[in-house]
């Protein structure tokens, strides 16, 4: 007989699940970032030997986003396990679930980027979205799963 689907598997708590609250901060972060990055890359590649829309330049846009989203899952992987102290460790609640952090994560940040690389007008929108996420997280509650807890979304 077959059970329901676990969905605790696909949304839940970060240590367990694919998608968390956090993956809404992933794609911001993937527009915000991906927006420098795209904008970094053809500043870069002005004075290469490519017509502007060669599809090179896609290319490094995607490493580019991805280095930076792998960057970010290797330090944050040190942090939930206390290197920068109790405190950080706490704060972070547990170590974020393989498939979270290898697939999911980095291919939001990289939706991001590519919707931006679309749409330019959305990464000052989508910066200041980021930015209050990560102010309110941060500084008023006291760990990065509280939404959780105020909500009972797990």
């Amino acid at each position: 007989m077959m059970g329901e689907f676990p969905w605790q598997v696909v949304w839940g708590l970060k240590t367990t699940s694919l998608f968390d609250v956090w993956s809404f901060e992933h794609f911001m972060a993937g527009i915000s970032v991906g927006g420098i990055v795209v904008l970094v890359n053809r500043r870069a590649m002005a004075q290469l030997p490519m017509s502007p829309g060669s599809h090179r330049h896609a290319w490094f846009d995607i490493a580019g986003c991805l280095f930076l989203a792998y960057l970010w899952e290797t330090i944050e992987h040190y942090l939930e396990n206390g290197t920068a102290g109790e405190a950080v460790r706490y704060w972070f609640q547990g170590i974020e679930f393989w498939g979270n952090r290898l697939i999911v994560d980095p291919l939001l940040l990289l939706l991001g980027m590519l919707l931006v690389s679309r749409c330019p007008w959305l990464a000052w929108p989508a910066r200041a979205i980021s930015t209050l996420w990560l102010a309110i997280h941060v500084f008023v509650f006291p760990h990065c799963m509280y939404l959780y807890e105020i909500f009972d979304l797990a």
